[in-house]
Protein backbone atom coordinates (compact mmCIF):
# COMPACT_ATOMS: atom_id res chain seq x y z
CA UNK A 1 0.00 0.00 0.00
CA UNK A 2 2.69 2.69 0.76
CA UNK A 3 4.64 1.90 -2.77
CA UNK A 4 1.21 2.77 -4.02
CA UNK A 5 1.08 6.41 -2.03
CA UNK A 6 4.64 7.02 -3.00
CA UNK A 7 3.68 6.35 -7.02
CA UNK A 8 0.98 8.82 -6.31
CA UNK A 9 2.60 11.55 -4.67
CA UNK A 10 5.86 11.13 -6.99
CA UNK A 11 3.36 12.12 -9.78
CA UNK A 12 1.68 14.85 -8.02
CA UNK A 13 5.04 16.20 -7.47
CA UNK A 14 6.45 15.65 -10.52
CA UNK A 15 3.44 17.68 -12.33
CA UNK A 16 3.65 20.16 -9.66
CA UNK A 17 7.66 20.83 -10.76
CA UNK A 18 7.52 20.40 -14.47
CA UNK A 19 3.79 22.47 -15.54
CA UNK A 20 5.00 25.55 -16.62
CA UNK A 21 1.82 26.55 -16.39
CA UNK A 22 1.59 27.25 -12.31
CA UNK A 23 4.33 30.33 -12.94
CA UNK A 24 6.32 29.40 -10.01
CA UNK A 25 8.55 32.39 -10.71
CA UNK A 26 5.83 34.22 -10.81
CA UNK A 27 4.78 32.46 -7.22
CA UNK A 28 7.93 33.46 -5.73
CA UNK A 29 8.07 36.97 -6.53
CA UNK A 30 4.90 37.75 -5.30
CA UNK A 31 5.19 35.72 -2.25
CA UNK A 32 6.68 38.13 -0.21
CA UNK A 33 5.28 41.37 -2.39
CA UNK A 34 4.20 44.21 0.41
CA UNK A 35 0.53 44.10 -0.51
CA UNK A 36 0.68 40.51 -0.22
CA UNK A 37 2.15 40.51 3.25
CA UNK A 38 0.11 43.77 4.21
CA UNK A 39 -3.11 41.78 3.71
CA UNK A 40 -1.29 38.69 5.43
CA UNK A 41 -1.06 40.67 8.52
CA UNK A 42 -4.35 42.11 8.48
CA UNK A 43 -5.74 38.32 8.00
CA UNK A 44 -3.73 37.25 10.90
CA UNK A 45 -4.67 40.50 13.34
CA UNK A 46 -8.05 39.69 12.35
CA UNK A 47 -8.40 36.06 13.53
CA UNK A 48 -6.94 36.74 16.93
CA UNK A 49 -9.07 39.90 17.82
CA UNK A 50 -12.92 38.00 16.25
CA UNK A 51 -11.54 34.38 18.23
CA UNK A 52 -10.72 36.91 21.44
CA UNK A 53 -14.23 38.55 21.02
CA UNK A 54 -16.12 35.08 19.93
CA UNK A 55 -14.61 33.38 22.97
CA UNK A 56 -15.53 35.56 25.50
CA UNK A 57 -18.89 36.68 24.32
CA UNK A 58 -19.84 32.58 23.46
CA UNK A 59 -18.89 31.77 27.37
CA UNK A 60 -21.25 34.58 28.24
CA UNK A 61 -23.89 33.15 25.66
CA UNK A 62 -23.20 29.18 27.33
CA UNK A 63 -23.46 30.62 30.95
CA UNK A 64 -26.78 32.15 29.80
CA UNK A 65 -27.75 29.00 27.88
CA UNK A 66 -27.47 26.95 31.16
CA UNK A 67 -29.25 29.61 33.22
CA UNK A 68 -32.22 28.14 35.28
CA UNK A 69 -34.13 31.54 34.77
CA UNK A 70 -35.89 30.73 31.09
CA UNK A 71 -36.18 34.07 29.88
CA UNK A 72 -32.27 34.15 29.91
CA UNK A 73 -32.01 30.59 28.62
CA UNK A 74 -34.74 31.44 25.64
CA UNK A 75 -32.35 34.56 24.49
CA UNK A 76 -29.46 32.16 24.68
CA UNK A 77 -30.80 29.87 22.50
CA UNK A 78 -32.58 32.34 19.98
CA UNK A 79 -28.99 33.84 19.70
CA UNK A 80 -27.05 30.20 18.61
CA UNK A 81 -29.97 29.33 16.31
CA UNK A 82 -30.03 32.75 14.63
CA UNK A 83 -26.22 33.18 14.02
CA UNK A 84 -25.53 29.22 13.19
CA UNK A 85 -28.50 28.75 11.04
CA UNK A 86 -27.96 31.80 8.57
CA UNK A 87 -24.97 32.26 6.42
CA UNK A 88 -22.06 34.22 7.53
CA UNK A 89 -21.69 35.93 4.13
CA UNK A 90 -25.26 37.04 4.64
CA UNK A 91 -24.15 38.14 7.72
CA UNK A 92 -21.45 40.42 7.06
CA UNK A 93 -23.33 41.95 4.12
CA UNK A 94 -26.20 42.95 6.74
CA UNK A 95 -23.88 44.41 8.98
CA UNK A 96 -22.11 46.68 6.00
CA UNK A 97 -25.39 47.44 5.18
CA UNK A 98 -26.87 48.14 8.75
CA UNK A 99 -26.74 51.93 8.32
CA UNK A 100 -29.98 51.22 6.02
CA UNK A 101 -31.79 50.52 8.63
CA UNK A 102 -30.58 52.68 11.88
CA UNK A 103 -28.94 55.57 9.54
CA UNK A 104 -28.06 57.00 12.95
CA UNK A 105 -26.75 55.31 16.57
CA UNK A 106 -27.49 57.24 19.55
CA UNK A 107 -25.06 56.84 22.48
CA UNK A 108 -25.37 57.91 25.66
CA UNK A 109 -27.77 57.08 29.16
CA UNK A 110 -31.03 55.52 27.85
CA UNK A 111 -34.43 57.35 28.38
CA UNK A 112 -32.67 61.10 28.56
CA UNK A 113 -31.31 63.91 26.72
CA UNK A 114 -27.83 63.07 27.52
CA UNK A 115 -26.41 61.59 24.58
CA UNK A 116 -25.77 62.19 21.10
CA UNK A 117 -26.48 60.69 17.78
CA UNK A 118 -23.24 59.46 15.31
CA UNK A 119 -23.79 58.53 11.69
CA UNK A 120 -23.96 54.98 11.63
CA UNK A 121 -21.76 54.98 8.24
CA UNK A 122 -19.05 57.39 9.55
CA UNK A 123 -19.12 54.54 13.22
CA UNK A 124 -18.82 51.57 10.93
CA UNK A 125 -16.04 51.13 8.20
CA UNK A 126 -15.59 47.86 6.21
CA UNK A 127 -13.31 46.28 8.74
CA UNK A 128 -15.61 47.30 11.76
CA UNK A 129 -18.43 45.26 9.95
CA UNK A 130 -16.67 42.19 9.21
CA UNK A 131 -15.14 42.12 12.66
CA UNK A 132 -18.81 42.96 14.49
CA UNK A 133 -20.16 39.78 12.02
CA UNK A 134 -17.64 37.04 12.30
CA UNK A 135 -17.42 37.59 16.12
CA UNK A 136 -20.99 36.94 16.53
CA UNK A 137 -21.68 34.29 13.99
CA UNK A 138 -18.19 32.49 15.74
CA UNK A 139 -19.64 33.46 19.45
CA UNK A 140 -22.43 31.23 18.61
CA UNK A 141 -20.21 28.15 18.15
CA UNK A 142 -18.33 28.81 20.84
CA UNK A 143 -20.70 29.06 23.02
CA UNK A 144 -21.71 25.59 22.28
CA UNK A 145 -18.41 24.70 22.28
CA UNK A 146 -17.76 25.63 25.87
CA UNK A 147 -21.59 24.46 26.71
CA UNK A 148 -20.43 20.87 25.17
CA UNK A 149 -17.35 21.26 27.26
CA UNK A 150 -19.16 21.53 31.45
CA UNK A 151 -21.62 18.87 30.04
CA UNK A 152 -18.49 16.69 29.56
CA UNK A 153 -17.37 16.63 33.66
CA UNK A 154 -18.83 13.80 35.29
CA UNK A 155 -21.75 15.02 37.70
CA UNK A 156 -20.21 12.67 39.77
CA UNK A 157 -16.93 15.49 40.08
CA UNK A 158 -19.73 17.88 41.17
CA UNK A 159 -21.48 16.00 43.25
CA UNK A 160 -18.46 15.13 45.47
CA UNK A 161 -17.57 19.03 45.45
CA UNK A 162 -20.42 19.78 46.81
CA UNK A 163 -20.27 17.34 49.43
CA UNK A 164 -16.89 18.70 50.54
CA UNK A 165 -18.52 22.08 50.27
CA UNK A 166 -16.86 24.02 47.36
CA UNK A 167 -17.91 27.16 46.49
CA UNK A 168 -18.73 27.55 42.62
CA UNK A 169 -15.51 29.19 41.93
CA UNK A 170 -13.32 26.90 43.25
CA UNK A 171 -15.43 24.12 41.82
CA UNK A 172 -14.76 25.90 38.64
CA UNK A 173 -11.14 26.31 39.38
CA UNK A 174 -10.57 23.05 40.70
CA UNK A 175 -12.93 20.67 38.79
CA UNK A 176 -14.61 22.35 35.57
CA UNK A 177 -12.07 23.82 34.34
CA UNK A 178 -9.51 21.25 33.64
CA UNK A 179 -11.33 18.51 32.77
CA UNK A 180 -13.34 20.71 30.24
CA UNK A 181 -10.44 21.69 28.46
CA UNK A 182 -9.36 18.49 26.96
CA UNK A 183 -12.73 19.00 25.34
CA UNK A 184 -12.90 22.50 24.89
CA UNK A 185 -9.51 22.78 23.42
CA UNK A 186 -9.39 20.54 20.12
CA UNK A 187 -13.29 22.16 19.04
CA UNK A 188 -11.66 25.71 19.47
CA UNK A 189 -8.14 24.97 17.82
CA UNK A 190 -10.80 23.83 14.50
CA UNK A 191 -13.00 26.82 15.13
CA UNK A 192 -9.40 29.16 14.84
CA UNK A 193 -8.72 27.26 11.88
CA UNK A 194 -12.06 28.15 10.13
CA UNK A 195 -11.92 31.21 11.23
CA UNK A 196 -8.48 31.56 9.47
CA UNK A 197 -10.20 30.86 6.41
CA UNK A 198 -13.67 32.22 7.01
CA UNK A 199 -11.44 36.07 7.37
CA UNK A 200 -11.56 35.78 3.42
CA UNK A 201 -15.09 36.38 2.93
CA UNK A 202 -14.63 39.89 4.11
CA UNK A 203 -13.17 40.83 0.58
CA UNK A 204 -16.74 40.87 -0.53
CA UNK A 205 -16.91 44.12 1.77
CA UNK A 206 -14.10 45.52 0.35
CA UNK A 207 -11.49 44.89 3.34
CA UNK A 208 -7.65 44.65 2.22
CA UNK A 209 -7.00 40.80 3.35
CA UNK A 210 -4.96 38.06 2.37
CA UNK A 211 -7.35 37.10 -0.80
CA UNK A 212 -8.60 40.62 -1.96
CA UNK A 213 -4.52 41.93 -1.66
CA UNK A 214 -4.04 38.59 -4.30
CA UNK A 215 -7.24 39.57 -5.67
CA UNK A 216 -6.12 42.88 -6.60
CA UNK A 217 -2.69 42.09 -8.14
CA UNK A 218 -3.83 39.62 -10.49
CA UNK A 219 -6.42 41.64 -11.87
CA UNK A 220 -3.41 43.57 -12.68
CA UNK A 221 -1.28 40.89 -14.02
CA UNK A 222 -4.20 38.45 -14.92
CA UNK A 223 -1.71 35.71 -13.34
CA UNK A 224 -4.86 34.53 -11.47
CA UNK A 225 -3.74 30.53 -11.05
CA UNK A 226 -0.33 31.78 -9.77
CA UNK A 227 -1.78 34.55 -7.07
CA UNK A 228 -4.20 31.68 -5.65
CA UNK A 229 -1.75 29.45 -5.28
CA UNK A 230 0.40 32.56 -3.38
CA UNK A 231 -2.93 32.89 -0.89
CA UNK A 232 -3.22 29.39 -0.27
CA UNK A 233 0.42 29.02 0.59
CA UNK A 234 0.34 31.77 3.16
CA UNK A 235 -2.95 30.09 4.61
CA UNK A 236 -1.73 26.86 5.09
CA UNK A 237 1.59 28.24 6.71
CA UNK A 238 -0.27 30.49 9.08
CA UNK A 239 -2.90 27.15 10.01
CA UNK A 240 0.01 25.04 10.58
CA UNK A 241 1.67 28.00 13.05
CA UNK A 242 -1.43 28.42 15.09
CA UNK A 243 -2.00 24.43 15.28
CA UNK A 244 1.27 23.83 17.08
CA UNK A 245 0.62 25.82 20.37
CA UNK A 246 -3.40 24.48 20.23
CA UNK A 247 -1.29 20.67 20.49
CA UNK A 248 0.86 21.84 23.24
CA UNK A 249 -2.19 23.36 25.03
CA UNK A 250 -4.18 20.27 24.52
CA UNK A 251 -1.31 18.17 26.16
CA UNK A 252 -1.04 20.17 28.92
CA UNK A 253 -5.05 20.19 30.07
CA UNK A 254 -4.97 16.59 28.76
CA UNK A 255 -1.90 15.48 31.66
CA UNK A 256 -3.76 18.28 34.24
CA UNK A 257 -7.10 15.98 33.62
CA UNK A 258 -5.72 12.46 34.02
CA UNK A 259 -3.88 14.09 37.31
CA UNK A 260 -7.60 15.22 38.38
CA UNK A 261 -8.99 11.79 37.72
CA UNK A 262 -6.62 9.90 39.24
CA UNK A 263 -6.43 12.42 42.40
CA UNK A 264 -9.06 12.21 45.17
CA UNK A 265 -10.49 15.82 45.09
CA UNK A 266 -9.12 18.57 47.98
CA UNK A 267 -10.37 18.14 51.06
CA UNK A 268 -12.04 21.18 52.30
CA UNK A 269 -12.31 21.84 56.46
CA UNK A 270 -16.03 22.36 57.20
CA UNK A 271 -16.86 24.24 60.41
CA UNK A 272 -18.56 22.29 62.69
CA UNK A 273 -21.82 23.91 64.37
Amino acid sequence: MWVVCLIITAGIAYTLITNPRYHWSTIRHYLTAATVLKGLWLTIWMTVLVMLIATILGLLVAVMRASKILPVRILAICYINVFRGTPVLVQLILWFNIAALYPHIRLGIPFTPVGGNLNTNALISATTAAIIGLSLNEAAYMAEIVRGGFNSVPKGQLEAGDSLGMSEAMKMRKIIIPQAMPTVIPATGNQLISMLKETSLVSVLGVADLLASVQLIYARTYETIPMLIVACIWYLVVSILLSYPQSKIEAHYDKSSRAILGKPLPTVEVPHA
